[in-house]
């Protein structure tokens, strides 16, 4: 993913225990491509989405399962939400229920997953990256 000079790219990176083993996990269970390894840190991509992977610091950077916890929800959104969540479950994933939600501008689709290192992805469908009408525009951006 080459992200253009106007365009700005947010991504994150999850704490796993063994780098290598979660790199081979991600591959499987989500089609992930890595794009590099240090061995410690990885960086993947899923269809040009990036998100790294690093072994935990300690007293900086810590997996949800040292803590018990997590601080953040991955969430991702794709055309085929149950096939992400079917694949995962089926690569060791703890799975969620999938279904209908009703919301402002119709309906949105969503299930999720809990990966083998804790870190919990909701996936749904694309609905929710469109901008409601009637949404006031922000920072001076046009409605």
């Amino acid at each position: 993913m080459r992200p253009s000079a106007h365009e700005t790219t947010i991504s994150l990176m999850l704490a796993v225990p063994d780098t290598p083993a979660a790199v081979d996990w991600y591959t499987k269970a989500l089609g992930a491509r890595l794009l590099w390894s240090m061995g410690s840190v990885a960086g993947l991509e899923i269809d040009g989405a990036p998100f790294f992977l690093h072994e935990p610091v300690k007293d900086r950077f810590a997996s949800p399962k040292e803590i018990g916890a997590t601080t953040v929800r991955v969430e991702v959104f794709v055309d085929k939400p149950d096939q992400v969540i079917a694949r995962a479950v089926a690569a060791g994933a703890t799975g969620d229920e999938i279904k209908d939600y009703t919301v402002p501008w119709g309906a949105h689709r969503q299930g999720g997953f809990t990966d083998p290192f804790g870190h919990i992805w909701l996936v749904g469908d694309k609905s929710p990256l469109n901008r409601f009408p009637g949404t006031p525009a922000l920072f001076g951006s046009e409605p």
